[in-house]
């Protein structure tokens, strides 16, 4: 077995003794089932992982990932989660969590092809268009990519809220709140 997967069987078997000795029922109770009370719609990227950065434990947030934090309205995956997270676990917020220096972003912003991944990035490219007076008024490099993510959570956000699931939830007179945030992998806030 190669080095890297026996690290992180040793780590798992680590973090399991170091919670059980802080909590001894903490696997019990956590088999017993979820009730969340939010949905977390992040990106991928590995440094921004859902439960570390809200200091959350397993079990308080139901997360999805994907490329860039995107609420596509044709996306089955995204969709599904949503609607698991509203109708079955009955969460009362989601939040779509965007982060400075998103490599989905920045690659939206340049025009070179990478491959598959196109396909996705041509919705962000979309953001751009919507927000192009704006952003392209932005020199510095770093700051209209700062924006970027910015306007794409707001996008997101919007796209999330127009959403046949959410438009039911809240004809249905659901307390339910969206939520958008942008984490600065800089800071840790």
């Amino acid at each position: 077995m190669p080095k890297l997967f026996e690290q992180i069987f040793e780590n798992n078997k680590k973090w399991v003794k170091d919670t059980l000795d802080r909590d001894p029922e903490f696997f019990k109770d956590l088999a017993l089932g979820q009730t969340p009370p939010i949905l977390w719609i992040g990106c991928s990227d590995s440094r921004v992982p859902a439960n570390e950065i809200t200091g959350t434990k397993p079990g308080e947030i139901f997360v999805h990932r994907n490329i860039a934090n995107m609420v596509i309205h044709t996306d089955m995956s995204m969709l599904s989660v949503l609607d698991y997270a509203v109708n079955v676990l009955n969460v009362s917020h989601v939040i779509v969590c965007g982060h400075y220096g998103c490599g989905g972003v920045i690659t939206a912003m340049g025009s070179t092809q990478v491959g598959i991944i196109d396909n996705w990035l041509r919705h962000i490219k979309d953001v751009y268009r919507l927000h192009q007076k704006e952003l392209d008024a932005i020199k510095d490099e770093k700051k209209r990519a700062d924006r970027f993510v910015e306007l794409n959570v707001i996008e997101q956000v919007f796209d999330l809220s127009k959403t046949s699931i959410v438009q039911n939830a809240w004809s249905n007179g659901k307390p339910l709140f969206v939520h958008g945030l942008v984490y600065d992998i800089g800071n840790g806030i």
